[in-house]
């Protein structure tokens, strides 16, 4: 996989929003900041068949929409429901760049992909309905074999694609995110088991991914900043900070990383115990990297 690349998105407005005290603004970056992005749905156009190889054998291929544009995908997270829009041509800058992009089984990265771009096996087109996707897979392979059999039986029946926003427009109140433009490169297009809304739900992989992203990224040390302006004010933290500081401090969790300062801090700001310590490690001393990464984080917050 590619190394990971800072897509921003168009950010420094949002943080702005932030820090003004619009807590809403949050769903935005946390959005942008879990990258990955997923967006799943039900099967379209979707077939698996054998088909000659070139050799005078046969190979079996996948042909399907792993997305589509100009129609919303429902989404959810602890504001409550909202929807993308993926935008005709968001796709055609990344495609023209040859992005490498594996295809798997419920965005499954550790395993070896079924199909690649960079190989030849896996091919994508975006059209007028959305990102067409096709693959040469190996039927001798077990999983592959799994997998048509799963289809055959109708127990898979949902695509969803991997991706990072590059560019994006939210409405006002943040109800609606249109997609402008994606980066595939280190991406997939992936058969799913249950098309998941990947701010609540997903494969545990992509939770802890999430949660990793999310805890490297600006948004901790900007919901830090915003919540000692309004302590240092006199105030208690206002109940939509609460919310929103609960909301980050459960999708970090998921990330499981030792060395990670924004959950503990975080959790002392709100003034609830951090869900990873135990009795074992209550009065434990922390570790140097984990000293060194909350001093950053209560710097950039300006205490």
């Amino acid at each position: 996989m590619a190394t990971p690349k800072i897509r921003h998105g168009g950010l420094k407005e949002l943080e702005q929003r932030v820090l003004d005290g619009d807590m809403r603004a949050v769903r935005a970056l946390v959005r942008q900041a879990t990258g990955p992005n997923t967006l799943d749905m039900a099967f379209r156009n979707v077939e698996l068949r054998a088909a000659p190889d070139g050799t005078g054998g046969t190979r079996l291929l996948f042909t399907g929409y792993a997305s589509v544009v100009e129609q919303p995908f429902t989404m959810g997270d602890w504001l409550g429901d909202y929807e993308e829009v993926v935008r005709d041509g968001a796709f055609t800058k990344t495609l023209s760049e040859s992005p490498d992009v594996i295809f798997c089984l419920n965005h499954d990265w550790t395993s070896a992909p079924m199909a690649r771009t960079k190989a030849g096996t896996c091919r994508l087109l975006a059209d007028s309905t959305g990102l067409d996707t096709s693959a040469d897979l190996d039927g001798n392979r077990a999983d592959v074999y799994q997998v048509q059999s799963a289809m055959d039986a109708g127990e898979l029946d949902a695509m969803s694609f991997a991706f990072w926003v590059t560019r994006q427009m939210w409405s006002p109140d943040y109800e609606q995110r249109d997609i402008l433009e994606v980066d595939l490169d280190g991406g997939d297009v992936s058969i799913v088991t249950w098309p998941a809304n990947p701010a609540t739900t997903g494969t545990t992989n992509l939770r802890k991914r999430a949660g990793l992203a999310l805890a490297r990224s600006r948004v901790p040390a900007l919901l830090v900043q915003r919540a000692r302006a309004e302590q240092r004010a006199g105030a208690t933290l206002s109940a939509a900070t609460m919310e929103t500081l609960q909301a980050v401090l459960d999708l970090v969790a998921d990330a499981d990383v030792a060395v990670d300062a924004a959950q503990p801090l975080l959790a002392e700001l709100m003034g609830v115990a951090n869900p990873d310590d135990t009795s074992e490690n209550e009065n434990s001393g922390q570790s140097p990297d984990m000293v060194r990464a909350r001093l950053a984080l209560m710097a950039a917050a300006g205490k």
